[in-house]
Order: structure tokens, then C-alpha cells, then sequence
């Protein structure tokens, strides 16, 4: 019955359950026995949440019976990256901290998924807090990259990405602070996009740095993301950052011409530190958008991104320090076992708690945000944050889209960076200043590696609110190439 769906998309499984050529039912039936088979080795799920979903497919199955209509979009399953919440369920953040928290209501876009009739199969691996470039910091055990499982899928999104590259789920949802939609899809070779801060809700979204999450879709083609973005986008209320705009047809917009389009390649992203067989390969797909796509490229200059790690990793920490402190054993989450006093318990709970790199992060934050060391460094940080938002706006005149690696090297091996904190955080380099600068991109699939045969990923950066100018391209290109169509062995 389900041997048509290897490429396993939304758009194909609304359209069969509309024809009735299986039931919601029997398709979560087929997904829960693939990941019991598959999940055990590839680690992509913290929670699965059968209760819910089984719920979930008997009122669509009654509504598609009865003969009522359904939106383009129900029916398809979806896991959700642990850090958004879902009620009466738990939501670990991927901590020891956090547990045994069960959230005690729905993130604003769970909302919004659950009304249009999408099947919740479960919470996604990550990395401690989203802080990672590996899924190797999570306290529930490293994710594996479903092309090579002495890999790592890439981070802190690594359980959303790799689940939807093994084809467990279509759909799933991830967190972008400075590249953990982008960078793991880049490494499991699947669409992931970061939209604009504040076109989606960041209510229900546990936070790591506020001025810098944005929640954003994995799928395997560029139209299951649009149809994903379409379904979370939108104003909320509850968010003081969500903004008031009307959402775009995404959809509708993506078979539109590109031909004229400039193309910008900044210089900057394609120095040293770039591996030789991406180069090779984003090379050949520069070549794409130019001979077959009639675009014009064009030659720009972000002078000010050589400072976006150094940026990012003072703001970050900062907001990370706060935002976390709330983590301290008395209301909620894991308290320590034995302690003598009030101060000795908050020691020991966060202590015991946190793993290193949050520590690690914590103390960053601290140190940056101490008297002395404010004006030193943060406030610096914002400014040079913003000198990085101006490059943009200069280099978006120039050019109606940015293309760049998505990140500089294929998929590392697991526990071959761990010991090196700052040649980890290089793992980002190419996607940072996209957070910084508040603005869109995605990466899509554009080929594999001749060194190691690994997907690699193509970055395409656009203008504030400008998501649809971004699935136009990346879908052109992924018509020409069908890259979604190649799946992992597992």
C-alpha cells in the first residue's frame, strides 16, 4: 500500500488519504513500525506521541468519510523539535534539566498545526538547549546522519533533519538561532529554511537567544516546506515579536521565471575554510542558475561578516545567560537529590543539571553581561551586529537574491570536534549572520560530495520577509536536479 511514498512528501499523502487510497489510521500505523524498526540506530526521537497522533487521524478520518473538505496539509505527519511545547507532553530541550517537564499547554504554531489536521508522531532529538553544531550535546544520546551513521546529522536541529532524510516523518519542525535549520539540513541533504524573525510565532518556543530563534520547516522537496511555512506563519498576539503582515501564497508563487534574476556571490564566503569538494559542487550549481536558469551573476561584498562568530557568540551567550537562569530546581524541571541550604541546592540542580556546553555558554554570558565588561563587549556586539544587518541591505539592492555554501565542509564524524569548542562553532560560519541580520535563507540539496559522497547543501539568503522570492528559486533549481528523489540506505 505504501510502496509509492519512498520520497515520502505531504503534498502526495493529502492527496491519497483525499482519494481514500488508505486511512490516516493505516499511515501512522506504517510510520510507527518504520521507526521502531529504524529509530533504534538512528536516535532522531526523544518522545513519540502515538496518543495524540491516533487522536488526530480518527476525527480526519471521519471528516474525510463524512465527505467534508480538509486543508492541503492534513494528514501529514510531522515531528517537533523538543524545545516547542505541546500539552501534557513532555518537552525536554534535549536536558537533563528539563527532563521530566510536561509543558502545560500548546505552542502557538502546535495550535495552528493541530487546527489544520497534521498527525504529531513525536519530540526530535537536539542538542542540549540548541546549543550544538552535532546533536552530539544532547542528554538523550547522539543523533546519526541516515547517509553514514558514524556521521553526525548536523545541529542543534539534528533529530528534525535526520528524521525527515530517513524518511520517517515528511515534515518536521526545527529552531534557527544561528544555523540549526540550515546546517543540518545541509549535512542529511533535506530543504530547511529560516524564515524572517517574526514571521512565525516564537510563543511555546523554549528559549535559547530571544533577539536571535526563529522556528522554521524541514521537508524533502521545496513545496512540502512552502505549504509548512504557509501553515505556522502568521500573527500572534502572544509574541511581541510575531509581526502583523499578510502571509503570502507560497505556493502559488513557486513556478514563477527567474530568468534575469542577479545572483549575488559574496567573496567572503567562498575564502579559505571552505573544503574543496563543496566548492566543487556549489560551483557546478552556480553554473545551474546561470546557464539553465538564466540568472546573472553577480559578484557582492559583506566585509563585515568576518566578526559574525565573534558577534554571535557574545550576544548568544548573553541572552542564553538569562534566559536560562529561571532553571534553578524550585518550581520546575530537575532539582538535586541531597543539599543543605537554598544556595547549595541552586548550585547542585544546575550543576548536575546542565552539561558542559551549556556551562560553558552560561559562563560566557555571565562574563560578558558583568559590570566592567558590558560596554566591552555586548554593547560593542550590537553594534557591529548591526554594521552586518547594513551589508545586507546594501548587498539585497545589488541583487534579488544570496547564494552561499550552506556550510563549509559535509558531515564530520561523531565525536571528532567535541574536544575543540571553537573549531565547532566554525561549523556555522556561513549561516550566522543570517540570524544576526533578522533575515530569510534556506538550504536545499545540490549534490554530494566526491570525497566522502555526502549531501551537500546551497544556501539562498533573501530580504526581510521575502520567503517567497527564496522557494521560487530554490524551487527551479530543485526541478532541475530531482536531488529529493535520492534516499539513504538504513
Amino acid at each position: 500500500m505504501f510502496d509509492d511514498l519512498m520520497n515520502f512528501t505531504a503534498r502526495q499523502i493529502n492527496s491519497d488519504l483525499k482519494k481514500k487510497k488508505y486511512s490516516a489510521k493505516e499511515l501512522l500505523d506504517y510510520i510507527y513500525k518504520k521507526i521502531e524498526k529504524y529509530d533504534k540506530d538512528l536516535n532522531t526521537f526523544i518522545t513519540l506521541t502515538p496518543e495524540i497522533a491516533y487522536t488526530q487521524a480518527e476525527i480526519l478520518d471521519k471528516k474525510i468519510n463524512a465527505g467534508e473538505e480538509i486543508s492541503d496539509i492534513a494528514g501529514a505527519p510531522v515531528g517537533i523539535k523538543d524545545n516547542i511545547c505541546i500539552s501534557e507532553v513532555k518537552t525536554t530541550c534535549g536536558s537533563k534539566i528539563l527532563s521530566n517537564f510536561i509543558s502545560p499547554y500548546d505552542a502557538y504554531i502546535v495550535q495552528k498545526m493541530n487546527a489544520a489536521g497534521m498527525l504529531f508522531i513525536g519530540k526530535m532529538n537536539m542538542d542540549e538547549f540548541a546549543m550544538g553544531s552535532s546533536n552530539e550535546t544532547s542528554y538523550f544520546g547522539i543523533v546519526k546522519n541516515p547517509w553514514n551513521k558514524n556521521k553526525i546529522p548536523g545541529g542543534s536541529s539534528g533529530g528534525s533533519a535526520a528524521a525527515v532524510a530517513a524518511r520517517l516523518v515528511p515534515l518536521s519542525l526545527g529552531s534557527d538561532t544561528g544555523g540549526s535549520i540550515r546546517q543540518p539540513a545541509s549535512l542529511c541533504g533535506v530543504v530547511g529554511l529560516k524564515p524572517t524573525y517574526g514571521r512565525v510565532s516564537r510563543f511555546g518556543l523554549i528559549a535559547f537567544a530571544s533577539s536571535l530563534d526563529q522556528i522554521g520547516p524541514f521537508s524533502n522537496t521545496v513545496e512540502d516546506n512552502a505549504l509548512l511555512l504557509q501553515t505556522i506563519a502568521g500573527h500572534d498576539h502572544q509574541d511581541s515579536t510575531s509581526v502583523n503582515l499578510e502571509i503570502p501564497n507560497y505556493l502559488e508563487n513557486l513556478k514563477q521565471d527567474i530568468n534575469g534574476w542577479k545572483i549575488g556571490l559574496p567573496k567572503e564566503y567562498f575564502g579559505a575554510g571552505l573544503s574543496a569538494s563543496v566548492r566543487k559542487v556549489i560551483t557546478k550549481a552556480i553554473e545551474q542558475f546561470e546557464k539553465k536558469l538564466g540568472c546573472e551573476i553577480v559578484e557582492i561584498n559583506l566585509p563585515s561578516s568576518e566578526y559574525a562568530i565573534s558577534v554571535y557568540y557574545i550576544l548568544a551567550t548573553a541572552e542564553a545567560s538569562s534566559n536560562l537562569a529561571r532553571y534553578d530546581g524550585v518550581k520546575y524541571g530537575y532539582r538535586t537529590e541531597t543539599y543543605e541550604n537554598l544556595i547549595d541546592m541552586y548550585e547542585r540542580t544546575r550543576s548536575e543539571g546542565f552539561g558542559d556546553e551549556i556551562k560553558r555558554r552560561i559562563m560566557l554570558g555571565t562574563y560578558t553581561l558583568s559590570a566592567g565588561y558590558y560596554d566591552a563587549y555586548y554593547k560593542k556586539a550590537q553594534k557591529v551586529r548591526t554594521l552586518i544587518k547594513n551589508d545586507f541591505d546594501k548587498a539585497l539592492k545589488k541583487c534579488d537574491l544570496i547564494l552561499t555554501p550552506t556550510a563549509p565542509s559535509t558531515a564530520f564524524a561523531i565525536g571528532e570536534k567535541t574536544a575543540n569548542p571553537l573549531e565547532m562553532y566554525l561549523s556555522d560560519i556561513y549561516t550566522i549572520s543570517v540570524n544576526l541580520a533578522g533575515i530569510p535563507a534556506i538550504s536545499i540539496p545540490c549534490g554530494f560530495s566526491e570525497d566522502d559522497n555526502m549531501p551537500v547543501g546551497l544556501q539562498l539568503i533573501g530580504n526581510v520577509f521575502e520567503e517567497t522570492k527564496i522557494y521560487n528559486a530554490a524551487y527551479k533549481f530543485e526541478q532541475l536536479n530531482d536531488y529529493y528523489k535520492k534516499t539513504p540506505k538504513l
